[in-house]
């Protein structure tokens, strides 16, 4: 294939990270934030002035597009889905981007926050891209590469496969969600209106990464109820819920079995928040183990300690509620292992030495896959996500779009 221009999507990008499009955990409303619907409004536009065709913003804020197929030959529909939100964990109000032309080697510091430094001992990935251009935030907020280098990346392809006809593809579904990041970007998508056969989120990291498994995820809240009195007169009467929840999370292990003891294909149990007083204190803990039986494990350890505090502390209580977020999409995917192989194919054709990767986390992915669309994950290039230090490679942006292209021609390939 002719080489990728970083025309198709460089300038998109550089677009999309002006928006503010944080999402909130604290809303009610859905999306999360109405801010997001600005980026989605111009996404629509965009698509629609590229010539594709079915465009729409739905009542829920996702945007969904066709590009039509040029073979007459029966192709699956495949879908390219990508997030407008950002996390909520750091500002994505006024972005600020930097280009740092043809990067070669060592720290890079940011220069609106000389204190965010990207180390180039702590980010081994920054080896891989010298002589690149590599895009940062100026030190102040997130970049927004998560997801908005997937959008554009996502933007790129159509434009590239629009202009170059003769490559051929089937029908193709576009979809920009919301709510990502806060856990909800399914919630209302409607696979069939949507279409697609397979599908895949343009929201991986390193360049040539294909990710088709996430962690099993469960939300366990536990109650404290405590015995509130008068604390002047409390001596004997007083059992205080707050010291019975710092108990309970003093008895979970300390050198294993939490996020920053495990790596890899190790899961763990995370205290995430705690709220309440003496009368009541709830701890809402994120439960993860790549397979149901080991997630099992684990909420037996805490039901185990809930048990024991609630007959240590009677007539005080302990009681543990447990509430399903999402299963590794593996199990789904492994029933279409071709949604997994092309991706891999692509990437060679890419020019890379394709990884298959595990998630420690979720994605949209691993929920549409469990609706009856197999989702897998591909690379975008960014890195750091979630903070300051965010960066991303130009050329690597590249390769993502030269991947989707492969990809999408691939599928046309293997169904003539």
């Amino acid at each position: 294939m002719k080489p990728v221009d970083r025309s198709l999507f460089l300038d998109r990008f550089l677009t999309y990270v002006k928006f503010d499009t944080q999402s909130s955990e604290e809303s009610d409303t859905y999306p999360s934030t109405l801010k997001q619907l600005e980026l989605s409004k111009h996404l629509v536009k965009e698509l629609k002035d590229l010539g594709l065709e079915d465009v729409e913003l739905t009542e829920h804020g996702y945007v969904f597009a066709t590009l039509p197929a040029n073979v007459d030959h029966p192709v699956p529909v495949i879908g390219l889905i990508a997030h407008v939100d950002t996390s909520p964990e750091v500002s994505g109000a006024g972005v600020n981007p930097v280009i740092h032309e043809n990067y070669q080697g060592g720290d890079i510091v940011l220069p609106a926050d000389t204190s965010q430094v990207i180390e180039y001992r702590n980010n081994p990935d920054l080896k891989n891209c010298i002589g690149h251009d590599i895009i940062t935030t100026d030190g102040t907020t997130l970049l927004g590469a998560d997801n908005k280098a997937g959008i554009a990346e996502i933007m790129g392809a159509l434009t590239y496969l629009i202009q170059n006809p003769e490559i051929k593809h089937g029908k193709i579904r576009v979809a920009f969600t919301v709510d990502e990041e806060v856990g909800t970007g399914t919630e209302h998508f409607d696979v069939k209106h949507f279409g697609a056969d397979f599908a895949y989120t343009i929201d991986g990291e390193a360049a040539g990464e294909i990710e088709d498994e996430t962690f099993c995820a469960d939300t366990a809240i536990v109650k404290v109820k405590g015995v509130n009195v008068h604390p002047g007169y409390a001596k004997g009467k007083m059992i205080n819920g707050i010291k019975i929840a710092a108990e309970f999370i003093d008895r979970l292990p300390k050198n294993s079995n939490s996020p920053e003891t495990t790596e890899g294909r190790e899961g763990y149990l995370h205290p995430h928040a705690i709220k309440g007083g003496v009368e009541l204190t709830e701890i809402t803990f994120l439960v993860r183990d790549f397979t149901v039986e080991g997630l099992k494990e684990r909420e037996k350890l805490l039901a185990h300690i809930a048990r024991e505090l609630s007959d240590k502390y009677n007539p005080a209580s302990v009681e543990m509620e447990v509430k399903e977020s999402y299963r590794n999409m593996k199990y789904k995917i492994d029933e279409h292992p071709e949604v997994v192989e092309y991706a891999l194919e692509a990437v060679r054709r890419s020019g890379l030495e394709p990884k298959k990767n595990l998630i420690r986390g979720g994605t949209d992915g691993a929920r549409l896959s469990y609706m009856g669309l197999p989702t897998p994950n591909v690379f975008t290039g960014g890195h750091n996500f979630h903070s300051q230090k965010e960066w991303i490679s130009i050329q690597d942006m590249e390769k993502a779009v030269e991947t989707i292209v492969n990809l999408l021609q691939i599928w046309e390939e293997k169904s003539r």
